[in-house]
């Protein structure tokens, strides 16, 4: 084994949190080496696996004076100068920027207006090295190196625990929440403060990019915001049969061809014919009729119930649609 007369990590690595100088096993050093610790850097000095001193940036000798727990480890019958093995860790004092954290399973949310859906988010978070010598006795241990890799694997489970307890005192809709993103981030960095202070590290900034829910819940807010700016049910009926008609012009079986893109079209408009006959004929005012006639205009009413049914079965209307249709035709 080498003795190491100079100790130092001048390229550190753009991901590198920490690195141990050997690499693997203990080094030798003496009573005069000279540790090199970059501005960036501080140094922290081990012998038995005990920490006996963290150093800053500059050049340090190392003797009994700068650290003092060597005095009773070195051999004094060697005039204090045999090698003794120990091992230096350098921490790399810099922010680590740009950190990614997401939920890898959808997180379960109480929407105030949707019931209980599923959500995930994700976003980045900066982190820097708050206490060297705390951060290497809990995580480092006896690892060559540590990569910022390494921490956002563990870190990742810290902050989705008190993501998802922060994002559950929310108590609002999904429709609401992305305009309270930046609440709920301070609300977290706050949260989180505490768990990354007992790792040695602190957390400098938390972002969240983004809380979105599954997409079939996507769908169902771009039909309810659809239905908002059509305004009523004739309307929404319209424009569902415009989309039927398109469907049906870009029939697979028609390949583009002009004589089938028009039986759709035909197809499409039959449909919306019906629709329009079974919606005008269920809204259009009804005359006093004998009891005769009454049995005649109940007839009329499950004929056209019969029409809207078999829109739905072809799909051209929903079953909300078809269900708001049957109550106006029925006046319920």
């Amino acid at each position: 084994m080498a003795i190491l007369d100079l100790i130092e990590y001048p390229n550190e690595g753009s991901n590198e949190i920490v690195h141990r100088i050997p690499e693997n096993g203990s080094g030798e050093f003496r009573l005069g080496s000279q540790l090199v610790v970059r501005e960036s850097q501080q140094a922290v000095f081990y012998r038995d696996g005990k920490a006996l001193d963290v150093f800053g940036p500059g050049r340090h000798t190392i003797s009994t004076n700068n650290v003092p727990l060597l005095t009773s480890l070195i051999g004094l019958p060697f005039g204090g100068k045999s090698p003794f093995t120990a091992e230096v860790y350098f921490v790399s004092m810099r922010d680590f920027t740009d950190l990614k954290w997401g939920s890898a399973q959808p997180l379960v949310y109480r929407d105030s207006e949707l019931g209980m859906i599923r959500l995930r988010a994700f976003g980045t978070y900066s982190v820097r090295v708050k206490d060297p010598q705390l951060l290497v006795n809990q995580f480092v241990g006896n690892r060559g190196s540590y990569t910022t890799t390494a921490a956002e694997d563990f870190l990742r489970s810290i902050i989705l625990s008190e993501f998802n307890e922060i994002l559950g005192a929310v108590q609002t809709s999904i429709l609401d929440i992305q305009g309270m993103t930046k609440q709920i981030s301070d609300g977290s960095r706050a949260a989180l403060a505490d768990d990354f202070a007992r790792m040695g590290l602190e957390l400098t900034s938390f972002q969240i990019s983004a809380i979105t829910p599954p997409e079939e819940v996507q769908k169902r807010i771009d039909e309810r915001s659809g239905m908002s700016v059509l305004g009523n049910l004739d309307d929404y009926t319209k424009f569902r049969t415009a989309q039927a008609i398109g469907d049906a012009a870009n029939n697979p079986g028609g390949a583009g061809d002009a004589t089938s893109a028009g039986v759709g079209l035909g197809a499409g408009m039959g449909i919306g014919k019906a629709m329009a006959a079974a919606m005008s004929e269920g809204n259009a005012p009804r005359p006093q009729e004998p009891a005769a006639g009454a049995a005649a205009g109940a007839g009329d009413i499950t004929s056209q119930l019969e029409r809207l049914m078999k829109l739905k079965d072809s799909g051209a209307l929903s079953e909300d649609e078809f269900q708001a249709a049957k109550k106006k035709l029925l006046g319920i």
